[in-house]
């Protein structure tokens, strides 16, 4: 099993074939428009690796300018992108402290599994790291905006078990006044063993085993979703 980092570096191409099987339900875009209307608006997408979110999102909105840490990542993106046609969209490499575009630029800014790296691989400063991510938000959203966070609640659940290692990261996220749901967003695999195969390359041996014990070629998975609206351009 690949660390996160040598995924998100170099193997962006086996994880597209996973998200590709994520939400069979087709949950995460209208719990995305329940929040935030997606018509006619400018969006700013931080972590958007291989364009899972891009690609839901660049049908409806105005524009989204999507960015990642990872050039490997977006180069899946770029090439999905083109595919579908669309031309509202751009990528660039760029860390969620520093993204660059212009101050209140846009109505939404979204993250999805990616925003709470900066607890994960933040260390001891991992605080100040999402601190410092918050205010970037704040500075590019118009008054009146909002931001968006998606991140696993628990997967091979059927009712949400976040992550021990994540749980700082939500406390931190209730603390600064984020409002939450959850959906699930189950992976539908084509087969038993393409479900064994690509639960144990990113979530490894034991879930991969878990996978085939249990005959899942649909694996659970609950995802929550926080938001927050900005209605002074200060989050």
């Amino acid at each position: 099993m690949p660390t996160e980092k040598e995924v998100y570096e170099s193997l962006a191409d086996e994880y597209e074939r996973l998200i590709q099987r994520e939400d069979y339900q087709g949950n995460i875009l209208s719990a995305i428009e329940s929040y935030c209307p997606l018509d006619g608006i400018d969006v700013v997408e931080l972590g958007a690796g291989t364009g899972r979110l891009t690609r839901l999102l660049a049908p409806y909105v105005k524009s989204i300018q999507a960015f990642d840490a990872s050039a490997h990542m977006l180069e899946t993106a770029a090439e999905s992108l083109r595919e579908m046609g669309v031309t509202n969209w751009s990528t660039d490499v760029a860390d969620h402290r520093q993204i660059p575009v212009e101050d209140a630029s846009a109505d939404l800014v979204i993250s999805g599994w990616a925003f709470c790296y900066l607890a994960v691989w933040g260390g001891a400063d991992w605080q100040s790291a999402l601190d410092d991510g918050l205010r970037e938000i704040e500075r590019i959203l118009r008054p009146n905006g909002m931001v968006i966070i998606i991140e696993t609640l628990g997967t091979g659940h059927e009712k949400p078990n976040p992550p021990e290692h994540l749980s700082g990261y939500f406390d931190w996220l209730t603390e600064a006044g984020f409002e939450r749901g959850w959906m699930r967003t189950d992976y539908r695999f084509e087969s038993l063993e393409e479900a064994v195969e690509l639960s144990t390359f990113f979530f490894g041996e034991e879930m991969g085993q878990k996978v085939r014990e249990k005959n899942w070629a649909i694996l659970p998975e609950c995802t929550g979703i926080w938001w927050k609206k900005v209605e002074s351009g200060h989050v």
